[in-house]
């Protein structure tokens, strides 16, 4: 993972140990400890305990009295209430963004989807997954609708890492194909009831064994 430019010792933790938390590498449930990240980083527990706090205001982390920080667990009742909230936020956030929207934009969407459909495995779909959504939404203009928006895609990256971690399955993903064309046409309307549609679907993961019973493990197609 490449260092981003600008970030201040605390942000670059917090990157870091987001990335590591989302992709299940430290398990739900698991301590935050200070020294050890500490050491790590070369850090003295000043930005690490700023990093805690970010993960924290992300929902990734949670302080408890006496024993520092640890890693959010996580549910099926927690990912209906995010795919509830992302059904509601993320339209608004396209009609908001449709008046703005470009061609360019929309032509690195497209990109971005196909990039999608070819990925080898689930952290360079959700990547790709991540980069339309917030390709198609930014153009809104609303920085705290768009905080909003992004905390709940993080949960939903946790449970799509911990459904697809062993076996990944390629997909074609339609719904942003019909999200991009109606942009392309000025069907607002028809985009967002497709995004709403998309984002607020739940469902249990399937085995790739033939016949064999749903994972009590439930996954998200947006």
């Amino acid at each position: 993972m490449t260092d981003t430019p600008h970030e201040t010792h605390s942000q670059r933790i917090a990157r870091i140990l987001s990335d590591r938390i989302i992709s299940g590498e430290i398990p739900p449930g698991a301590r935050l400890r200070q020294d050890h990240i500490a050491s790590e980083f070369g850090a003295s527990h000043v930005p690490v305990r700023e990093a805690f706090r970010e993960l924290q205001a992300r929902g990734l982390a949670e302080s408890e009295a006496r024993r520092g920080f640890r890693v959010t667990e996580f549910d099926v009742a927690e990912l209906r209430e995010v795919a509830e909230m992302r059904a509601s936020l993320e339209p608004l956030a396209l009609r908001h963004a449709a008046p703005n929207m470009t061609r360019a934009i929309l032509l690195k969407a497209e990109q971005v989807t196909r990039i999608g459909d070819s990925a080898r495995t689930v952290r360079d779909w959700e990547a790709a997954n991540r980069q339309f959504h917030q390709l198609i939404l930014t153009p809104c203009g609303m920085p705290r609708l768009l905080e909003t928006i992004d905390n709940l895609q993080t949960t939903s990256a946790r449970f799509l890492f911990a459904a697809w971690r062993r076996d990944w399955e390629a997909r074609s993903d339609h719904d942003h194909r019909i999200i991009i064309t109606a942009l392309h046409k000025g069907q607002t309307d028809l985009a967002c009831a497709t995004l709403a549609r998309h984002v607020g679907w739940i469902g249990k993961r399937k085995s790739s064994i033939k016949n064999a019973e749903a994972h009590e493990t439930y996954v998200i197609s947006g």
